[in-house]
């Protein structure tokens, strides 16, 4: 895996710097509604100021906006930044996707945004699976180096790709396998278990195109339509009724699930359990983001649904680690290597 020099070795004195961060957090009117991401930035920002840099311009993508879009303006998000870190050598570029040069990875792009820094910081680790201007382009332009945050993301991560200790489990959700189908082929060959729940659970039963095999529920919490406040019972999978939809796994799934995380010495979560938006279809994913930060292991957690779901039990803490990068660290995993790192000349 490639190994970018960090900025722990870069001459910031008396420099402007150019960081890419990872910004692209949710709105609610007008004002910031998770600020996780904007304080995972903080430490390598206070390293900067720590280091004497003479300016420090941040940049980062929000949303996904078709051109200029007021709904997409990085004005809030630059106001919580503000708060958070209250220095004036601090400034903040608008929406990086407001430039249709941002996605084509266009140089006359990453011309402009090298124009505002000396050197440059790659800290958006959840972009860095994308060959942008922003993440790539300027990378070649200016001396380049990782951010406190992208290294400690390909640090945790990494982990899981070489030797692991044992039982390893490999716990994996959401709607599609397609999406998950790297991973699982990479990773869950060299696991010890692997559970999988959400819908990609009925799409492994009907057709398992992996050269192993999976733990699927034994028992669903079904909706006789996909809607929140649809009639709902907890059935046997095989009993399902017809034309009724799993949107949780049961109780008894649950139970199980649990007891092979608690046994766990390795564990890399990715995807809900259920339909878990829906209170009363997010008891299973619930119950695993339970287990995992109960369990005696070193638990990596990626993924935007899988964080939240920590974070809104408050058990964001009791994991080893929680990925920011949902594509991102699905990518790595896989194998691949990430355009916004590889630019970075190695350490």
């Amino acid at each position: 895996m490639h190994r970018p020099r960090s900025v722990r070795d870069a001459d910031v004195g008396g420099k402007r710097v150019l960081v890419r961060a990872d910004l692209n957090v949710p709105l609610e009117d007008g004002r910031v509604a998770d600020d996780t991401r904007i304080r995972a930035s903080l430490p390598t920002l206070e390293l900067l100021l720590e280091l004497d840099a003479k300016e420090v311009t941040v940049c980062s993508h929000l949303g996904r906006p078709k051109g200029e879009d007021p709904k997409f303006a990085i004005a809030p998000v630059a106001a919580r930044l503000r708060e958070l870190a209250p220095d004036e050598r601090i400034r903040v570029l608008e929406n990086t996707r407001f430039n249709p040069g941002e996605t084509k990875n266009d140089p006359g792009y990453a011309h402009e945004l090298a124009a505002h820094g000396d050197l440059y910081v790659n800290d958006a680790f959840g972009s860095a699976h994308r060959a942008h201007a922003s993440t790539e382009g300027v990378a070649h332009l200016l001396p380049a180096y990782a951010g406190l945050l992208l290294e400690r993301e390909l640090s945790e991560l990494g982990k899981l790709l070489g030797e692991v200790e044992r039982p390893f489990v490999l716990i994996s959700g959401g709607a599609k396998v397609e999406d998950k189908l790297g991973v699982l082929q990479n990773l869950g060959g060299k696991a010890d278990t692997v559970l999988v729940g959400g819908k990609m659970a009925e799409e492994l039963r009907e057709r398992n195109p992996l050269s192993f095999q999976v733990v699927l529920p034994t028992d669903v919490v079904a909706a006789s339509e996909f809607a929140e406040n649809a009639e709902s019972r907890v059935t046997a999978y095989d009993e399902l009724p017809q034309g009724w939809l799993g949107l949780d796994i049961g109780p008894d799934t649950r139970k199980a699930f649990a007891e092979r995380i608690a046994e766990a010495r390795t564990i890399f979560w990715n995807g809900p359990m259920g339909v878990f938006e829906w209170p009363r279809f997010a008891e299973g994913t619930k119950a695993v983001a339970e287990a995992v930060a109960a369990a005696d292991a070193h638990s990596v957690v990626g993924g935007a649904d899988s964080a939240r779901a920590l974070t809104e039990l408050g058990l964001e803490d009791d994991v080893s680690w929680l990925s920011t990068g949902g594509g991102a660290a699905l990518e790595l995993l896989e194998g691949k290597e990430l355009p916004g790192v590889t630019a970075i000349p190695e350490t």
